[in-house]
């Protein structure tokens, strides 16, 4: 059971980084909950001496989601954002990160009540105009921090044309992917220097476990990435890592039908006499549907639409029955929140304001459920 050079998407998924289990023949990973390794004599291992330094399973998932994103190495942390931490570990105190500003509420806690603290400098701009990049730079600049789409706007970033711009500066580019999943992009094949993701969320795809991942494609990225995952010590754990090694291998086919339920909900709600707005990349009336249509396989299964007031946003968010209330997104359910009080509530609301995040703003998150179930739940609900 090994890749050639050749092998296809779905095929990497399924089959990247695991091996038959060589004592057994098992042909799924174990799952390693070894907190230590037995030494041969000093200085003799079999490659793995202490849980947070190595751990099979967490090796595995590493060398699969490297596969899958088309990078040199992966790194499982505890959480996205403990991943996003880990990123910004290899700046120092006065160094500057441009970032889309329509990032996630979580990520600019981090950036503002967190690392600011320590020195780094934050500058937000809407990457999607790619105008607006450039000026944003400055000689301290070390990163392009870019989510797209964003959440839960929805905004598509030029992932080539941002990349050529901050190269031009030394500056490396950094994409949070999880919104899209590497089924939909592959930011590193688009120009990108690191890729993150909330392992949480398409990944993973079952609503069972947190964790994150950073890919990159450059050695002394591999080399630093290494040495402050044992350092810091917030790894993802063997039971976790299995877990998502589970959802990688029927990533291609989850996607596929998230797609097709996305573009059909999408759809429903833009048409809806109650609707105010129906945000989605895959309708022609979003600003940047040609250029998702280019660098995106498929549109997502992120919707976001506005009910008009909070009131209305209430009464749509307790009458659902088969969506569930909750937070998180990309598992094989439909989630639904209310990103101003759930997602971004941490984010100022003059700030939300400025980014058109409305208190009547709805976010779903589809799953692959039937598709004539979800549109019942919301005529119902908008009813």
């Amino acid at each position: 059971m090994k890749l050639n050079e050749r092998a296809r998407f779905s095929t990497i998924c399924i089959h990247a980084g695991q091996e038959p289990d060589p004592s057994t023949g098992a042909i799924i990973t174990p799952i390693y909950q070894t907190s230590t390794y037995v030494q041969e004599a000093l200085g003799q291992h079999k490659g793995y001496e202490y849980g947070r330094t190595q751990n099979p399973t967490r090796m595995a998932l590493e060398r699969n989601l490297a596969a899958i994103e088309a990078g040199v190495d992966g790194f499982a942390f505890a959480s996205g954002m403990a991943a996003i931490d880990a990123i910004l570990t290899r700046l120092e105190s006065g160094d500057h990160v441009v970032v889309s500003d329509n990032t996630y509420g979580g990520t600019f806690r981090l950036f503002e009540r967190v690392r600011r603290k320590f020195g780094l400098d934050f500058t937000y701009v809407d990457t999607s105009q790619l105008d607006l990049i450039e000026p944003a730079i400055t000689p301290k600049t070390k990163y392009l921090f870019i989510e797209t789409p964003t959440n839960p706007m929805l905004q598509i970033t030029d992932l080539a044309a941002a990349s050529e711009i901050a190269h031009r500066h030394n500056v490396r580019v950094v994409v949070d992917n999880t919104f899209a999943s590497p089924y939909i992009q592959q930011p590193l094949l688009l120009g990108a220097d690191i890729v993150t993701h909330s392992t949480t969320k398409f990944l993973n795809g079952h609503s069972d476990s947190v964790g994150g991942i950073v890919v990159v494609k450059h050695e002394d990225d591999v080399e630093w990435m290494r040495f402050v995952q044992n350092a810091a010590g917030a790894i993802l754990g063997p039971m976790d890592s299995f877990l998502v090694l589970r959802g990688t291998k029927t990533l291609d086919v989850r996607m596929e039908r998230t797609n097709r339920n996305g573009q059909a909900i999408a759809e429903f709600l833009d048409a809806h006499p109650k609707v105010k707005a129906t945000i989605y990349p895959g309708l022609p009336s979003h600003p940047h549907h040609q250029l998702a249509s280019r660098q995106m396989r498929g549109f997502g299964g992120l919707i976001s639409f506005d009910t008009g007031s909070m009131d209305n946003a209430r009464k749509v968010l307790g009458r659902v029955r088969l969506m569930a209330l909750a937070e998180s997104l990309g598992g094989v359910e439909t989630l639904i929140s209310h990103p101003a009080s759930m997602t971004h509530a941490s984010v100022p609301p003059e700030r939300r304001a400025m980014l058109g995040i409305t208190d009547g703003l709805v976010r779903v998150s589809v799953g692959i459920e039937d598709l004539d179930d979800l549109k019942d739940d919301l005529t119902q609900a908008l009813e």
